[in-house]
């Protein structure tokens, strides 16, 4: 299950463009019987998507969560302290309901100032310590967000031509969470 917010629900995209889409094609096309469940919602936040949580593991019993929050937080000026907090209560919920946590790390532009951006960087840079289970990705924007041919004219969201190379960046680390095809899953 993929809970993130309009770089993942596909923001300007056609239908069945955005990289969770892609991710579903791969894992059909080498024989992983994992079904993709996208529930990003565009403007999400992670008080927003701590508060559907619930409802979401009950419902599709994930046996992964890729967690792509945190961009609308920063870019709204969220406290850091709220920020990691409900960050580490999402990873909590997912990790109690019995889910793999994948969790992709945002970036704040440099104008919130260092001290904001740096301890922005250091919430998710932190999880894996306090959650040994958890996995970052690399920033999955990183290969994109300076090209201005990847991005759309709002130069916030990717285009359809960059959903494949965000997905590239985060697929070994999904992968790694992932049984070998054929093998029973949960």
């Amino acid at each position: 299950m993929v809970l993130g917010d309009s770089l993942s629900a596909g923001y300007g995209l056609k239908q069945g463009e955005a990289w969770p889409h892609l991710l579903q094609h791969r894992l059909d096309s080498l024989g992983h019987p994992y079904f993709v469940v996208n529930a990003s919602i565009s403007g999400e936040t992670t008080r927003g998507g701590l508060t559907r949580l619930p409802t979401l593991l009950e419902e599709h019993r994930p046996a992964l969560v890729v967690v792509e929050l945190g961009a609308n937080d920063g870019l709204r000026g969220l406290p850091l302290e709220e920020f990691g907090a409900n960050l580490q209560a999402l990873v909590e919920a997912s990790t109690a309901a019995g889910a793999e946590v994948i969790v992709l790390p945002m970036e704040v532009p440099p104008n919130y100032g260092r001290a904001y951006t740096d301890g922005f960087r250091a919430v998710f840079e932190a999880l894996p310590a306090r959650f040994p289970g958890v996995s970052l990705t690399p920033f999955f924007l990183k290969d994109v967000v300076l090209d201005p041919a990847l991005m759309q004219a709002d130069g916030l969201h990717p285009t359809a031509a960059a959903q494949a190379r965000m997905l590239d960046t985060i697929w070994p680390t999904i992968e790694s969470k992932l049984r070998p095809p054929g093998e029973a899953q949960p």
